[in-house]
């Protein structure tokens, strides 16, 4: 049996679920600002907390970090909020422990979307460094997915925007997300050495 404390805090999730799945672009950007404003740099266990709002509902971290998935998968070719919803994810995948939200990140196509956003010309060089981060993410939580990153054709990717990027700034995340690609990532280190020789040539 719950608490009335428990239930008014549950009534508060399900009111921001809410908020978020009928709110405009406005109203979206600016429950993302309030996200990453208070939610940096938070362990799992801390966005769990906050997410669920002091309720014991353990689908509220998960239900908003859904929501942000579906959210990138319906909107990343268009510049609409892109950029925070690219933050707002990070935030979720960099928690310690997050293991949960990279999968949950990674089951509609994840990877794939961020390697996408690379290629789109009309994208800002902000978006992509922001997609570029989140690949590292997902590098950094081990060798199948750095292996996963390979297998989506994220080389091909990868080497494609380093070869017409010009910012600096771009293309020093992106050799930080390329040296670790190959290092315990035997089955493709000779094509990440490949990818990275055809650029330079």
């Amino acid at each position: 049996m719950t608490s009335v404390k428990e239930q008014e805090a549950i009534g508060k999730l399900m009111v921001s679920l809410q908020k978020w799945d009928s709110a405009h672009k406005v109203a979206r950007r600016c429950i993302l600002d309030n996200f990453i404003k208070s939610n940096d740099g938070k362990t799992e266990p801390e966005l769990e907390l906050e997410l669920s709002q002091g309720s014991k509902a353990a689908w509220g971290a998960p239900r908003w970090s859904v929501n942000l998935s579906l959210a990138l998968t319906n909107n990343y070719t268009y510049s609409t909020c892109l950029d925070k919803l690219l933050k707002s994810i990070g935030i979720l995948l960099s928690a310690a422990s997050g293991c949960r939200y990279l999968i949950e990140f990674l089951e509609p196509g994840g990877i794939l979307i961020l390697l996408e956003v690379l290629g789109l010309n009309h994208l800002k060089e902000e978006n992509k460094r922001e997609s570029l981060k989140l690949l590292q993410l997902v590098a950094d939580a081990g060798r199948k997915y750095k292996e996963l990153i390979c297998e989506s054709y994220g080389v091909r990717s990868l080497a494609k925007f380093l070869a017409t990027s010009s910012s600096a700034e771009a293309q020093e995340d992106m050799q930080i997300l390329l040296d670790p690609s190959d290092h315990g990532n035997p089955k493709y280190q000779n094509q990440v050495y490949k990818g990275l020789l055809a650029v330079l040539l």
